[in-house]
């Protein structure tokens, strides 16, 4: 895989990479609009991992580390450029940044449904932890105004 490039996405790269999701990724997110995947940019430069053959995207994957744990999202190769082992070289390099990083462990987001991808997953030696379940719960205002998420709580003395 000489031709390929695998780095870190340039601002200039964001709204690009909105578009590739909608073609070669599998659902859709809270966060896939320009505000977010900047959001994500800004904090962490590094973790938005690109693949490029020949300069066009080809694949993508977010390998975000908070500093206890390394998560693993979005990872999207084009449907033209399938199975011939971009997946698998955007994860080794997003394993390589956690272990830089200091972490000991990645995890990923997958679909249930997406069988395609467990696939890969289970290919690169990735497993599912049956015993885990994500709980999930939107922030922000909501159409009342009242933020969601909020908890009224009476004033600690």
């Amino acid at each position: 895989m000489t031709d390929l490039h695998i780095g870190p996405a340039a601002t200039t790269d964001l709204a690009a990479v909105l578009d590739f999701w909608k073609a070669a990724a599998e659902g859709t997110s809270i966060s896939d609009d320009l505000a977010g995947v900047e959001r994500l940019h800004d904090r962490d430069p590094g973790a938005l991992l690109l693949a490029r053959r020949d300069g066009e995207l080809v694949g993508t994957v977010i390998a975000g580390f908070d500093g206890w744990r390394c998560h693993l999202y979005r990872l999207a190769v084009h449907p033209g450029h399938r199975r011939q082992g971009i997946g698998a070289e955007l994860l080794a390099a997003a394993e390589e940044r956690f272990v830089a990083l200091g972490g000991r462990r990645g995890d990923a987001m997958v679909l249930d449904r997406n069988e395609r991808a467990h696939r890969v997953w289970d290919a690169v030696g990735y497993r599912p932890q049956e015993q885990w379940t994500r709980w999930v719960k939107p922030l922000g205002p909501s159409p009342a105004g009242r933020v969601v998420g909020a908890v009224d709580r009476e004033p600690r003395p």
